[in-house]
């Protein structure tokens, strides 16, 4: 696990985004909103498993910085949809779609019962991780 977090860490930021100092706790939020599509800060917010107040804080950050916009939901006005910005989307889909199609790759070769159990397998591990540090994901230092 090491050798794998270590290498997506090394995946190098695109040069278009390298003045936005992102920081590893924006992947995760980007990464739902770029394979996931626009959602909402409570739905982004169950998805990482953080606050909703953490992740309204890191959409006000990165909308500061023109990489993600709010748009007004079209079927109830009072909800916010929170998504990429397409002068954005092209650059960032490249950049973590590397991680992605690697996935795709290696999974597609398995059996659905070895995707299975890869997928369980790694469930536990997170959850075992979680048990560790008392569950509090939204307390660690992110950077």
């Amino acid at each position: 696990m090491p050798r794998i977090v270590g290498r997506v860490k090394r995946i190098p930021v695109p040069e278009e985004l390298q003045a936005l100092a992102l920081a590893p706790r924006h992947l995760s939020l980007l990464s739902f909103l770029l394979f996931d599509g626009p959602m909402t800060v409570n739905d982004l917010a169950a998805r990482l498993e953080v606050a909703p107040t953490t992740v309204s804080l890191l959409v006000g950050e990165l909308s500061r910085k023109g990489v993600l916009e709010r748009h007004e939901d079209e079927n109830d006005r009072r909800r916010r949809i929170v998504s990429i910005t397409e002068a954005h989307r092209p650059t960032i889909s490249r950049w973590l779609a590397r991680g992605a199609g690697a996935w795709r790759q290696v999974l597609t070769e398995l059996s659905p019962a070895e995707r299975a159990l890869i997928v369980a397998t790694l469930r536990a591990y997170e959850d075992a991780m979680a048990d560790e540090d008392g569950g509090d994901e939204d307390g660690g230092d992110e950077d």
